[in-house]
């Protein structure tokens, strides 16, 4: 009797389980199903061994049924073979694997999108309403401080030439800013400012009469060790008896420093009678070394000068 099925008649469902249950079976034999096979030429002693296996477990196998396991074992039927390396694999591997970095690359795009929204419209918004301020400043704010300044000097000063130096502080801060030059147009309106300042300061200007303070120093400038530069140590003081901060100059370093007391530089002789009123009694009577009066710029002082100044000694 022929066990065979026909090559072009598929087995049914139940005999496909059968025969993959057979090549099941001699995987987990493998050493019995190569040795026979390598030995035996004729594969009906092979199907005999697993008719007998089957047997034993109850299991009545049709002869066709072994005979189709062992050709699928032989043709590798049933049997997971990998697929080699390539893209198509990778995107298998890919989408299998998905649960474990969906989430983080979920988590990226994510992070991307937040950091693209706020770019898109948090920064760049934010970045151009700045430059547009920063230019209505320069257009606008800036100079209509700077005018604003000058009419003051113009109005409050008593001197001709207050109103010529702050006409060319203006002129030359507007020229910074129509030229974009922030820090130059800046320096413009703090140089107005300080001349405005200066106009309304009113004070008396005396020398420092207190213990612990010196009344006067000499020195040896640093350009001429064979000179002797003679100082009265100064200080402002307004018309309620309060000390001033003022902005002065210091000599020898060109350095602008804002200071309650500074040394102005006298002839030798004003330095002797000051030494000499206080050498008297300790107190110096003829005090008063000049006066600041509001609209003006420079101090009449009461005793000469030589047009220097120091902020340290």
């Amino acid at each position: 009797m022929n066990t065979t099925p026909a090559k072009d008649k598929p087995l049914p469902l139940d005999e496909v389980m059968l025969a993959m249950d057979v090549v099941d079976t001699l995987r987990h034999r493998q050493d019995l199903a190569v040795r026979e096979l390598d030995a035996v030429s004729k594969e009906e002693q092979l199907i005999t061994k697993l008719r007998e296996i089957y047997h034993q477990q109850g299991i009545e196998v049709p002869d066709h049924i072994l005979k189709e396991g062992v050709a699928a074992l032989a043709e590798s039927r049933f049997v997971y073979t990998q697929p080699k390396p390539g893209f198509k694999r990778t995107l298998a591997y890919a989408y299998v694997s998905r649960g474990r970095w969906g989430r983080l690359v979920g988590g990226i795009v994510l992070a991307v999108a937040i950091l693209f929204a706020g770019y898109q419209f948090a920064y760049l918004p934010l970045k151009q309403a700045s430059i547009e301020t920063a230019q209505l400043e320069l257009t606008e704010t800036l100079p209509a401080q700077m005018d604003a300044l000058y009419q003051a000097i113009y109005e409050e000063t008593k001197v001709q030439s207050a109103v010529g130096r702050a006409d060319e502080m203006r002129t030359r801060g507007k020229i910074a800013a129509n030229e974009g030059d922030r820090a130059g147009a800046e320096a413009a309106i703090a140089s107005l400012t300080d001349l405005r300042d200066t106009i309304r300061a009113d004070y008396t200007l005396q020398i420092v009469n207190r213990d612990g303070e010196q009344s006067g120093f000499w020195t040896f400038p640093e350009i001429n060790t064979e000179a002797t530069n003679y100082y009265i140590v100064v200080e402002a003081v307004d018309n309620t008896g309060k000390r001033l901060e003022l902005p002065i100059v210091h000599e020898e370093t060109g350095e602008t420093e804002i200071v309650s007391m500074w040394g102005v530089r006298v002839p030798e002789s004003v330095y002797d009678s000051v030494a000499n009123d206080k050498r008297d009694d300790g107190i110096i009577q003829r005090n008063i070394v000049g006066r600041k009066t509001y609209g003006y710029v420079e101090v009449d002082y009461a005793v000469p000068v030589l047009g220097g100044a120091v902020t340290r000694w």
